[in-house]
């Protein structure tokens, strides 16, 4: 199985009690050579892996992100390369590549659909393709049975957030803050009736993402949601050289 329903399976179905967990890293950062074995790492504890694809300009992304993806540029990293790498290996776990969307129209639609299949990606993250322009993306990838998995955000009106998540597979990216990603302020109090708002009206799996560092966090919003993303942490942590499953444990036990 793959693509948008092997997410989906594996997000219903987590490998440890509690919320699937869904880490997210930059491809070839801090080193390209150590990609692969990262994944491999992950791949122990995580129920789906977000891989990063690097680009010039991350708008949606706070300062550590964006280090990490002009390190992973200046290291070399394309989206042909991250597809070579991905052939060279077999994981047991869903890869969901978030990628703007330049990249992927510079790449081709026609022939993203074919390199993902080849590479076992099984779904797409695009955070600058408004739901009003997503639709010449969303069908080659659900021709293909891939994913196009959407966001939604504290400031999405109930209707938006309807029509958003009907337009979405795989899962819902449920946004708990308003701003970038890898921010210091702590999550909001509503931050659980949003969540809640979101999972009522989903019929697929809702994952909380942005501003998730550390196990009171997951705590908080665990029982609101499906799954956790963890980004920008967890990007430190491989760039200081501690471990990433040691980090992913730390989060739920």
């Amino acid at each position: 199985m793959f693509g948008g329903q092997y997410i989906e399976d594996r997000i219903k179905a987590p490998k440890a009690p509690g919320p699937a967990i869904i880490p997210f890293i930059t491809a070839g950062h801090p080193n390209a050579e150590d990609f692969k074995q990262t994944l491999y790492d992950l791949a122990k504890k995580a129920d789906v892996i977000e891989i990063g694809v690097p680009f010039s300009d991350p708008m949606a992304d706070g300062v550590t992100i964006q280090r990490s993806s002009h390190m992973a540029i200046e290291n070399g990293v394309t989206l042909t390369w991250i597809f070579s790498q991905l052939k060279e290996i077999k994981l047991d776990t869903p890869i969901v590549l978030m990628s703007y969307l330049n990249p992927l129209y510079v790449f081709g639609l026609k022939e993203l659909v074919e390199a993902s299949i080849e590479s076992g990606v099984d779904g797409y993250i695009v955070p600058d393709l408004p739901i009003e322009e997503s639709k010449e993306l969303n069908d080659q990838l659900t021709d293909a049975g891939l994913a196009l998995i959407q966001l939604v955000t504290p400031a999405t009106p109930s209707d938006r957030i309807e029509m958003i998540t009907k337009q979405s597979s795989g899962f819902i990216y449920a946004v708990t803050v308003k701003g970038v990603t890898g921010g210091e302020n702590a999550l909001s109090a509503d931050v659980t009736d949003y969540l809640e708002q979101v999972h009522e009206i989903s019929k697929i799996p809702v994952c909380a993402g942005f501003g998730i560092r550390d196990k009171s966090d997951v705590e908080m919003i665990a029982e609101h949601v499906d799954g956790i993303i963890v980004g920008s942490a967890i990007v430190e942590t491989i760039e200081q050289g501690n471990s990433p499953t040691e980090f992913l444990d730390r989060l739920k036990n």
